[in-house]
């Protein structure tokens, strides 16, 4: 066969080139590839509720978006949402310990949750009442605003043997996790755990996860507290603390109504915060959140409480 001459290879070649440089000029652009050194950043919102309370721990009201200074991981973020005494909807966990040592004051611990049932919810808020001894049980059968439904799931709650506290507190976790607005964990309990499937820290992952706020009722009764167990009282106060909410002692029914009342307070008198975090050079898997108070005299003495902060990777419910 004959061979094309060199020339007649040139124009071919060049006549191609032409074409392809065509082609590729009315195609779209394709998007440059990113430096494998670009970190990704967490656009989801943060949302923070904080609760101020003076010296004599009264919750502190009217302050503003500009009296609020946030950080994560010691870096100042941008507040995009401000909120006071957040309308957000209430899902509030009333979990109640009815295992052997809690038997004598059950009936109290009952009528006083009710009566803070009736002082805190309104419609657009739900309850679910939860008894917890060996095993954790649900009362209402998910949350409801229904006052006679509440009062009838407190009253049904009854006495078992052992302790499943940390249990409690998982399973707790996980119903409030797929629940919208504000959430909140409200413990009563004598402190100690004597049979739980899961630890302390599980328990603690799964309502940091869930974002509730943990209230803490410890139950002391007085013939027992000399040689009460202490150590789940210590576990109370720093789940209560890491999450935002508080503890109380209670020693009498009296007491067990004034942190009911004080929880109620509180509830109506907090501040959302939320934020985009900014782009970070840290992988950690959990980040920490600093709130502070800016623009009031220091002798106002104001306390803040808020979560110490939040996981980047959800656990597997």
């Amino acid at each position: 066969m004959r061979k094309p001459a060199p020339s007649l290879l040139l124009v071919s070649l060049f006549l191609a080139v032409c074409g392809l440089r065509a082609q590729q000029s009315s195609a779209p652009a394709a998007p440059q590839k990113q430096p494998s050194t670009t970190l990704k950043v967490d656009v989801n919102l943060v949302n923070v509720f904080v609760t101020v309370t003076d010296d004599q721990g009264s919750p502190v009201g009217g302050l503003k978006k500009e009296n609020f200074v946030l950080k994560e991981d010691g870096e100042e973020q941008k507040i995009a949402v401000f909120d006071k005494e957040s309308a957000l909807p209430l899902s509030i966990a009333l979990a109640i310990d009815t295992s052997l040592s809690t038997r004598h004051d059950l009936p109290l611990e009952q009528a006083s949750a009710k009566r803070f049932a009736h002082a805190i919810m309104r419609p657009v808020d739900g309850l679910s009442v939860y008894g917890f001894s060996e095993v954790v049980r649900e009362a209402t059968h998910g949350y409801t605003a229904d006052l006679k439904r509440i009062d009838e799931s407190i009253d049904h709650i009854r006495v078992g043997a052992a302790t499943a506290l940390y249990d409690a507190i998982y399973l707790v976790s996980q119903s409030l996790d797929r629940r919208k607005g504000r959430k909140v964990i409200v413990l009563i309990t004598d402190g100690g755990d004597t049979i739980s499937k899961v630890d302390y820290k599980e328990a603690v992952r799964a309502a940091e996860e869930a974002e509730a706020l943990v209230y803490s009722i410890i139950i002391i009764p007085i013939e027992n507290s000399a040689g009460r167990e202490t150590g789940g009282e210590h576990a109370l106060i720093q789940l209560s603390d890491d999450t935002g909410g508080k503890y109380y002692y209670a020693t009498s029914t009296a007491q067990l109504d004034e942190a009911f009342h004080k929880i109620s307070d509180e509830l109506r008198t907090q501040y959302l915060l939320a934020y985009y975090p900014e782009q970070h050079t840290s992988f950690s898997e959990f980040r920490r959140i600093q709130v502070s108070i800016a623009g009031v005299p220091e002798s106002a003495g104001y306390h803040v409480r808020h979560r110490a902060g939040y996981y980047t990777v959800k656990s597997d419910f």
